[in-house]
């Protein structure tokens, strides 16, 4: 009797494989975005124009001045693993073009509506496909410029599931604008300009690349960057960097390119950092465009599905050469403190021992002692070892087994039961209030209660403020004198983004093309600290955006923490009157940042310290 055995593995549909090779290359609209200008940078445009609608869900439009394509070439650039750009397996190791895996236009044609409009610069007529769902639903003879014209719309229409997954479109327009930024800091020569719901966002002329830098950074930046260069047989260094008094809190403008094309390295960013190392606070980024240029041959660009993962063969070398570059343009920049040689070369003491005489130090020696003698040189005994360390059987002449047990006994003491913090009823006097720095020290029954006035001030503030921030606009004061400031391109657009949320938060804010003017300032911020706050709030929102996280609480979070420096507590009144609103917080134990506000110091604490 003949046994039947079904096949379990058969081909997949071409329509279903497109669409699951489309994940791998289409992740998001910004995806799109890249693939799409990589080509027109390779058809060797010199203008590029891209236009998106609603974070690029609903339309992803560039036009570019290329070579173009023939209605052969026009039909095949849709076919899987169709390029210009690889003919033999040793062109994958000596690449230097941009896209080269032949996949983007089929990849998005399967995903979405695609029209594409192309002409060559001999032809009299272009050619016109429209493609839907991977498949031609357009194919005519058609009047257009030369070079290409691609329009990506209703993306992900027939995968609902990768649609859902698409962020707000701000959040997807972020991603777009970075993936423009990636092509037009690398290609100062060509001129983009970047539309998003109908309104202008970069209008970037041809230009050098110092220009191209400050056109992405915004009015006067060429003040606050400086230049980097070497050449070695390794890698060929150029681009510029940020004066340290231009660090940020978030990682905004940080590029590396390798043969002009962007891509991510902790480890180069390691060596930026280090160069840094001093030069700026803890936890803050600089600004940078660094550009290498290296062999094809020596790089592997295709580890990562974006390629934004390069693989280096000769990486430490690049790494040292990269930190002694920028230490060495700092030095010619004098932006690097220098060595004083003229000054006294002695110790700088602390001011607490200026004033004390300098003895010489004196060592004691029992010249009796003999390390031999268990019983010590001489009679004498030896101090080498501690009493209760003798107990456990060390030092003694003839340590006994009852002493090597108890060496390895384990004394557990007792945890002490969790101690309750106190409330304000708990507080004895508060006439007895000491102040010292930003403590303050009150006496509580069970002993002596230490208050962090810095992180209570934090909580306080906080509780206020969250709870007024859902219902109205935080109290604001009007400033004498507007305070006016350049921002970053990027940073004109989150403030435009989200102007109502820093009228929220109690600031009056004007915009007028890259400069803010700032009318008033919420009540809690010491004028001094305005500008300051201001700008971390801004870095705050772009950080937010990125990881997605609670705007309300980190914006209030942040311009509290930042309201807290400038408080000070001067006389007991105001920290009588701290610790009643400190107390009336429902939590009145932690700042908003979880550290601890109360100490309570038990007399049991104190009697130890004094022993």
């Amino acid at each position: 009797m003949a046994m039947f055995i079904m096949q379990v593995i058969k081909r997949l549909p071409t329509q279903l494989a497109n669409q699951i090779a489309a994940g791998e290359v289409v992740q998001r609209p910004s995806s799109v975005v890249k693939e799409l200008m990589e080509n027109a940078i390779d058809a060797g445009a010199t203008e590029i124009s891209l236009s998106i609608k609603d974070g690029g869900r609903t339309l992803i439009s560039i036009q570019d001045n290329g070579s173009g394509m023939n209605a052969e070439d026009a039909l095949l650039c849709f076919e899987r693993h169709a390029t210009s750009k690889i003919v033999a397996i040793d062109d994958l190791f000596k690449l230097t073009t941009m896209g080269f895996r032949g996949e983007a236009l089929a990849s998005i044609g399967a995903v979405a509506h695609v029209s594409l409009k192309t002409k060559r610069e001999a032809a009299l007529t272009g050619v016109h496909i429209k493609m839907e769902g991977g498949n031609i639903a357009l194919n005519e003879e058609v009047v257009c410029l030369k070079g290409t014209l691609i329009e990506v719309k209703n993306l992900f229409y027939n995968v609902p599931a990768r649609r859902n997954f698409l962020k707000s479109d701000s959040i997807e327009f972020n991603h777009i604008e970075d993936a423009f930024l990636y092509i037009a800091i690398a290609h100062p020569e060509v001129s983009f300009i970047l539309h998003h719901n109908n309104q202008a966002i970069y209008n970037l002329s041809s230009a050098n690349l110092k220009r191209r830098v400050t056109d992405v950074l915004g009015k006067n930046a060429g003040d606050r960057v400086f230049p980097i260069a070497s050449e070695t047989d390794i890698v060929k260094l150029t681009g510029f960097i940020g004066k340290p008094e231009t660090a940020k809190k978030t990682r905004g403008s940080q590029f590396f390119f390798v043969n002009k094309r962007f891509f991510k390295s902790s480890y180069f960013n390691h060596a930026v950092l280090k160069a840094f190392e001093g030069l700026i606070p803890e936890k803050t980024h600089p600004t940078y465009f660094i550009f290498l240029e290296v062999d094809p041959a020596k790089i592997d660009v295709n580890i990562h599905p974006t390629k934004t993962e390069i693989k280096f063969e000769e990486e430490r070398f690049i790494y040292s050469i990269l930190l002694s570059t920028i230490r060495q343009s700092l030095g010619m920049f004098n932006l690097m403190p220098s060595l004083d040689f003229e000054l006294e070369t002695a110790f700088d003491l602390p001011a607490g021992f200026n004033k004390q005489p300098i003895v010489e130090p004196t060592i004691q020696v029992d010249p009796n002692f003999n390390p031999f003698n268990p019983q010590g040189g001489g009679g004498g005994k030896s101090n080498g070892f501690s009493k209760g360390i003798k107990e456990q059987g060390f030092g003694s002449s003839t340590p006994s087994e009852a002493d090597w047990r108890s060496f390895y006994t384990i004394n557990e003491t007792p945890l002490p039961e969790q101690q309750q913090l106190p409330g304000l009823a708990d507080v004895q006097s508060m006439a007895d209030l000491l102040l010292v720095g930003r403590y303050i020290f009150t006496p509580v029954k069970t002993g002596v209660m230490m208050i962090d006035s810095k992180r209570a001030i934090e909580r306080i503030l906080y509780d206020e403020s969250i709870e007024s921030f859902v219902k109205h606009p935080l109290n604001q004061q009007m400033l004498l004198f507007p305070i006016e400031k350049t921002l970053e391109k990027q940073e004109v657009r989150i403030v435009s983004n989200h102007l109502k949320t820093f009228e929220q938060l109690g600031f009056n804010i004007a915009l007028q093309e890259e400069v803010i003017h700032i009318l008033g300032a919420p009540e809690i911020l010491h004028e001094n600290g305005v500008v300051q706050c201001l700008e971390e709030l801004i870095d705050r929102v772009a950080y937010s955006e990125q990881h997605q996280e609670d705007v309300a609480h980190s914006l209030v979070l942040q311009m509290v923490k930042h309201a807290a420096r400038y408080h000070r507590i001067s006389n007991k009144s105001e920290a009588e009157m701290q610790i009643q609103r400190l107390f009336s917080c429902p939590d009145h134990t932690l700042s908003p940042s979880n550290e601890p506000i109360i100490q309570i110091l038990a007399f049991e604490q104190l009697n130890q310290l004094i022993k």
